[in-house]
């Protein structure tokens, strides 16, 4: 998901937040600088919620928090480094929805479940569908789930690369209708995006803020949005499980992580100072606009959703033969 850096740089650093959390609290951490791997490029969206929570433990513990970019495979490099740290709080790693895709894609140095300890979801949001209608006659999702039962593999989606979570999300919604389409993988969103609205390609899944431009302009056609609810920024666009496909809910989302056996005082003082932090009115106004929302909740919730994604996501990569690039 590439959401707009701009967001960052033009107020989110000076944000300041009501926090009301103590920041010195009982047990002295964090005593020294705290560091939030982040496994991708700098500059893309995973980047930029990495540092929206760098901001935000900053503020509620009252110690430096930088962020490491250590990208490469898929975002496995830079997770096996960080969960193989020490457990002492002082190194988190940043994980989107791919972590729950790369166990069926990638042969890891570490099992994504028993060798780290949740923290807290950061952000919640959802992909939007879109069509470029020039090439596809579709006017809703249930026309275009018609068109492609009736020209199996006629129409072609692109996605930000093969086995990305994209792909996934799009794969996992023809299983559930029982469709199919042509997969042209991209080295990111942005080609993705570029050759949806030229032409080249019919049909891409992909985060709001990338495609409601060209939606807006009249280049696209957004035809539904992958979480089971719509969209407060976007309320027009009704959920893909609107169509037909009650059960179809993917989310896209960001959270914090740490290797495994994290003191329990230490992850609740982080777990915290973010809550606390993600509640501020400022943040929630700057991020809806996306249509990504702070997500929040306990580690045991954020826990609960990674194991739930896991196994789904590795069915789907089995059922259509998906393997990393």
């Amino acid at each position: 998901m590439t959401l707009n850096r701009r967001l960052f740089t033009t107020g989110l650093a000076s944000l300041a937040l009501p926090l009301g959390f103590d920041a010195a609290a009982q047990d002295g951490y964090p005593s020294k600088p705290v560091r939030i791997v982040c496994p991708f490029a700098p500059g893309g969206g995973s980047d930029f919620i990495a540092r929206v929570g760098a901001n935000l433990l900053s503020k509620g513990v009252g110690q430096s928090v930088i962020v490491d970019n250590r990208p490469g495979a898929g975002g496995t490099l830079g997770s096996d480094y960080a969960l193989h740290q020490p457990a002492d709080g002082y190194t988190l790693l940043l994980v989107a929805g791919s972590y729950t895709v790369n166990p069926a894609l990638y042969k890891l140095k570490f099992d994504p479940v028993a060798d780290m300890t949740p923290v807290i979801q950061l952000s919640k949001g959802a992909y939007v569908l879109c069509i470029n209608p020039n090439k596809v006659p579709a006017k809703n999702m249930a026309e275009l789930l018609d068109y492609m039962r009736k020209n199996p593999g006629k129409v072609s989606f692109a996605s930000a690369g093969n086995g990305s979570h994209l792909h996934i999300a799009t794969e996992y919604l023809f299983g559930m209708a029982k469709v199919k389409g042509t997969h042209i993988p991209y080295k990111g969103t942005g080609p993705a995006v570029t050759d949806l609205v030229a032409g080249n390609v019919d049909m891409l899944v992909a985060g709001t803020e990338a495609l409601m431009p060209f939606v807006k302009a009249g280049k696209l056609r957004a035809l539904g949005v992958t979480t089971a609810q719509r969209l407060t920024a976007y309320p027009d666009i009704p959920a893909i499980a609107e169509a037909g496909l009650p059960g179809y809910d993917v989310i896209a989302w960001h959270g914090l992580i740490a290797p495994k056996n994290l003191p329990p005082a230490v992850l609740a003082k982080i777990n915290g100072a973010i809550n606390t932090g993600l509640k501020a009115p400022e943040l929630v106004a700057q991020l809806e606009p996306t249509g990504v929302s702070p997500a929040g909740g306990t580690p045991e919730q954020f826990g609960a959703l990674i194991k739930a994604e896991i196994p789904r996501y590795a069915k789907v990569a089995r059922d259509n033969n998906i393997q990393a690039q």
